[in-house]
């Protein structure tokens, strides 16, 4: 049996965790939680609302995880966002912007775990999404009008613009166009109800279909499903 712990970026990453992919893991006797990167570590834990801007404070966070619970069944692991990334992130001077995604978060990801495995670190499943947790919307954007009733038109819009991309994992990081921006700006009202809204678009999508339309999304939750094999996780 495994323990992972989950640190997430905010409060609709947290809610799709806790909806979907926590049931999901205990089938492959991984038990899972999660945590926002912002919440205290005590019982009496204020709620925040999440989210990061400094790499010092999610590995500080991280360490004090570790301490609590630094079980050889006890694993780590992130669901944090691509999109406007801390610059104190491991290996972030040796990412160039032009990079083909998929390639910078992979080299961003390996460089965080090698940093958290220095500082005793030694169970982490690192995650950075390709770009943030819209892209999984964009995976089947017509299951937003399961949330925004009479937007036909817009959300045809919207599935017309993700299903120009390879897959909606390479849709870009800009400040204007990232997936959220993109949901917005057809959607205002999205922006608000994001942290409900979201994880309800996404449950309702299936975690079957965001597995086939998001390559990175599927390797990651392909790796905690094995946890428990070949050693607890052998890497």
């Amino acid at each position: 049996m495994i323990r992972l712990h989950m640190i997430v970026e905010g409060q609709t990453e947290e809610a799709f965790a806790n909806r979907v992919l926590v049931p999901h893991l205990a089938h492959f006797n991984v038990f899972a939680d999660a945590q926002l990167l912002t919440s205290r570590l005590t019982r009496h834990s204020r709620r925040f609302k999440g989210g990061w801007n400094a790499y010092s404070a999610l590995k500080k966070h991280l360490m004090q995880w570790n301490r609590m619970d630094g079980a050889e069944q006890a694993w780590f692991t992130t669901m944090l966002d691509l999109y406007a990334l801390p610059s104190d992130c491991p290996g972030f001077e040796n990412v160039v912007s032009p990079e083909e995604p998929l390639a910078r978060v992979l080299r961003l990801e390996e460089a965080f775990r090698l940093d958290a495995e220095m500082a005793g670190v030694r169970r982490l499943v690192p995650y950075l999404q390709l770009h943030e947790f819209e892209a999984l919307i964009l995976a089947d954007p017509q299951h937003l009008d399961w949330e925004f009733l009479e937007h036909d038109a817009q959300i045809r819009r919207i599935t017309a613009m993700a299903g120009s991309f390879e897959n909606p994992e390479m849709i870009n990081s800009d400040p204007d166009t990232a997936p959220s921006k993109r949901i917005i700006a057809e959607i205002p009202e999205y922006e608000a109800r994001k942290a409900s809204a979201g994880p309800t678009v996404a449950e309702r999508i299936g975690l079957n279909s965001l597995r086939v339309r998001c390559p990175h999304f599927h390797s990651w939750v392909s790796r905690i499903e094995q946890l428990d094999c070949d050693g607890h996780g052998s890497r």
